[in-house]
């Protein structure tokens, strides 16, 4: 996972770089510019989903100060369709990427139906998507993982997302985004290992996790029995797959020696399912993958 996760940084820090040497090329762009693909209807590019690939779904929220600019911005960024549909290709496990810039302009590939889902009254520079990398949260500049999972607003269940903002000189004029779903996560990486895991970030939460080992750890019961289910449904509450709230005394201590003490191991005494754990903290990310062995 995290090998996977350093070649799509790089990929991901190679579209921030294209996009800001885009930005220092704005004015011979836009004395020149290509044919605009995209027309409105208020808000919202009038494309729909299905109908043509190449594009995006954009947005001008009604927030932009500056509304003739926010379609220049468009102009001028019509050339990261292309790059966005590649990275697409090349990662299957990324469902979007997408720009959200300080204009209240969102670019988002493929394209989605915006219309029916998106508030245009929204200011997007208050969402966690665009704030979490923003200088004041990344004063690196550099790529910022969202380690809590939210629902996505257009049906794909549980979200990830990893970020990266763009500057324009000193001034943030953009933040990129890329969403995995936690299903994916644990259909492409957990369930092709043998032994029972689940993936916590650092306040315990399950991010992404067997069923069995869910289970195990005397958490809430998965509807039907599936973690891909459970967190595609309507009544999910990530609050609730917390090993601190497990209803196991030997679990919360668990939970208290791998999180807060850091420790590696973990020996059950009073658990008769349950014969001792460990627990691996990610480089990248306030993440912890914890394998549970059951007795036998």
């Amino acid at each position: 996972m995290e090998k996977g996760g350093e070649n799509l940084a790089l990929q991901m820090d190679s579209v921030a770089h294209f996009y800001a040497n885009l930005l220092t090329q704005k004015d011979s762009i836009l004395k020149n510019p290509k044919p605009n693909p995209y027309q409105y209807s208020g808000a919202f590019s009038t494309n729909v989903p299905g109908e043509d690939s190449t594009l995006s779904s954009i947005i001008i929220l009604n927030l932009t100060p500056d509304r003739q600019k926010a379609e220049l911005e468009v102009t001028l960024t019509n050339v990261l369709d292309s790059v966005f549909a590649s990275f697409i290709r090349k990662n299957p496990l990324a469902v979007q990427i997408y720009s959200n810039s300080a204009n209240q302009v969102s670019r988002v590939y493929p394209a989605y139906d915006a219309k029916n889902i998106v508030d245009p009254d929204i200011d997007v520079t208050k969402f966690n998507f665009y704030y979490e990398a923003d200088l004041e949260h990344n004063p690196g500049k550099g790529l910022v993982w969202i380690p809590d999972a939210y629902v996505d607003p257009a049906g794909k269940g549980w979200i990830l997302s990893l970020l990266h903002p763009v500057y324009d000189g000193p001034k943030l004029f953009a933040v990129l985004g890329v969403d995995y779903t936690v299903s994916d996560i644990v259909e492409n990486y957990l369930n092709s290992e043998e032994g029972e895991f689940v993936l916590v970030n650092e306040k315990g939460d399950i991010v992404a996790g067997k069923a069995d080992a869910i289970e195990a750890l005397s958490l809430p019961p998965l509807k039907n029995h599936v973690y891909r289910e459970t967190v595609q449904s309507d009544n999910f509450r990530v609050s609730d797959f917390n090993l601190f709230n497990s209803k196991s005394r030997e679990v919360r201590q668990m939970a208290q020696a791998f999180l807060l003490q850091k420790k590696e191991r973990f020996d059950f005494k009073e658990e008769p399912d349950l014969k001792h754990a460990v627990c691996g903290q990610f480089a990248s990310i306030s993440w912890f993958l914890i394998q549970v062995f059951p007795t036998d």
